[in-house]
């Protein structure tokens, strides 16, 4: 008897399993096709109207038989009489599902890659991470139990315990597998997806892994992360804004002769110097995250309404244990982008105003104090947001703090500690309604911009896109 066999025999006159713990359904612009997306991952798969039906009633609480009565009540003759059992075998292909939870594994205990590394956070939590490949999963004190107990025993016998529930050893199961915690196991790749126009707001493109390049220059300046440097940048910094903030008047009025003088003439090196102080910024992130040990897997460029900048992926940081390094590798990009600005500030008063140098350190003056107002905003996932997070300890803070009010109003229990419950309760709203005034805003100016100057051209493009992203995807 194979697999799929297996499958319906296993379901039969059974309960459909509950995927809404992991997986939740979501429509899409094209009427005919549904998106089951998962809650902890960025997976997502496809599913036609019909299936989509019946995967609503995949809640742990209707029983097979009954779910394959109300898809031939809906679709009448459109529905094979095994229409259940192939979405079951497609699930479990899909490893959205597991033979009765984790039976299919048998007799073979858990066996984790040798580099796979164990770290307790002060918060009451554990993470799992795997420098091979540059992930981590967080746990908490149950999950490490049960994670240690797959290693000694088969998952039939660890449930044959009582201690664990099947959907809460599953579930480890699969972050195990998704995270290539597993001997031969790979992260997956995100699945393939349309182009969306709101792509060109933000996107980036990896270049290559510098983790190997960046080592020797963090040995060599690691006296930048010593206690009396840190204090002695600090006074510096401190002395430069008591002396910029004298000098405010005279800044701003220096930025209005600026735009008269040269106007638009001064966009092109803005955004150069703009990118300069970005990229030293990004570079500052890798550089302290390295002297902490940690692992940088790829450096590229992001393009933020067609403004082009670095981007170093630093995630690993979230694997430290001390929240000050945590907090330095944040709060780096800040302190290279407040020198900068500092240093632009002395040259800018030490020269003469006829000089290139006097336009010069006034623009990166300017760049840098722009991009540290742009990163401190807590709301956007910049600095400001990934500080706060390492501040209060909650990792994935903005889905967290959204999932909490969805929870709160289909009335589910949110899940989440006492004390951690009001930050989620305050962020929520103050994120919602940014996105809601800022993006709106930046999409409702760019629309009327083209509109005004390339109005054909637009509509013709909006058009073509529309016929490509609504045309049906065709099945095999």
């Amino acid at each position: 008897m194979n697999r799929e066999t297996n499958l319906v025999c296993d379901y039969q006159g059974q309960f459909c399993p509950d995927i809404s713990r992991y997986w939740q359904l979501k429509p899409t612009n094209d009427p005919h096709i549904y998106l089951l997306q998962a809650k902890e991952v960025a997976i997502s798969y496809e599913f036609d109207e019909r299936e989509f039906f019946a995967l609503k009633h995949f809640n742990g609480k209707w029983p097979k038989q009954k779910v394959k009565e109300r898809c031939q009540k809906k679709f009448s003759r459109n529905i094979e009489v095994d229409f259940v059992e192939k979405l079951l075998i497609k699930l479990l292909n899909l490893k959205v599902i597991e033979l009765t939870t984790v039976t299919e594994v048998g007799e073979v205990k858990l066996s984790l890659k040798t580099c796979v590394q164990w770290i307790k956070h002060p918060h009451n939590y554990w993470i799992l991470r795997n420098p091979e490949d540059v992930t981590n999963m967080q746990v908490c004190p149950q999950g490490k139990k049960i994670i240690d107990q797959l290693q000694k025993l088969p998952p039939q016998k660890v449930l044959q315990g009582g201690e664990f529930l099947p959907e809460d050893v599953q579930s480890i199961l699969k972050q195990l597998r998704v995270t290539a915690m597993i001997e031969g196991t790979f992260p997956p790749k995100p699945p393939p997806q349309k182009f969306h126009p709101l792509q060109l707001l933000f996107f980036r493109r990896s270049l290559f892994n510098p983790d190997l390049y960046l080592e020797k220059p963090a040995k060599t300046l690691s006296w930048l992360w010593t206690t009396p440097f840190f204090f002695s940048l600090c006074t510096v910094l401190g002395w430069s804004a008591i002396f910029g903030l004298n000098q405010k008047s005279h800044i701003l009025t220096t930025g209005q002769a600026f735009l008269q003088s040269y106007g638009s003439h001064l966009l092109l090196p803005f955004g150069i110097l703009t990118m300069l102080v970005v990229t030293l910024h990004e570079l500052g992130h890798a550089l302290t995250l390295k002297h902490y040990q940690g692992i940088v897997p790829e450096i590229g460029l992001l393009f933020m309404l067609f403004i082009p900048a670095a981007y170093t992926n630093t995630t690993d940081s979230y694997c430290l244990v001390k929240k000050r390094q945590r907090l330095l590798v944040v709060g780096a990009g800040i302190l290279v982008q407040l020198t900068i600005a500092s240093i632009a500030f002395w040259l800018w008063q030490g020269t003469v105003e006829s000089s290139w140098l006097y336009t010069s350190s006034y623009l990166l003056l300017i760049a840098a104090l722009f991009t540290i107002a742009l990163n401190l905003n807590p709301l956007a996932r910049f600095d400001g947001y990934h500080f706060l997070v390492a501040l209060t300890g909650i990792n994935n803070l903005r889905q967290r703090s959204f999932d909490f009010y969805r929870n709160l109003f289909t009335f589910n229990p949110t899940g989440e500690p006492g004390n951690i419950k009001p930050i989620l309760a305050a962020y929520a709203p103050f994120s919602f309604a940014y996105i809601i005034l800022v993006f709106g805003r930046i999409i409702y100016l760019i629309t009327t911009w083209t509109l005004d100057y390339f109005a054909i051209t637009t509509l013709l493009l909006l058009l073509g896109w529309l016929i490509y992203y609504f045309f049906p995807n065709q099945k095999s």
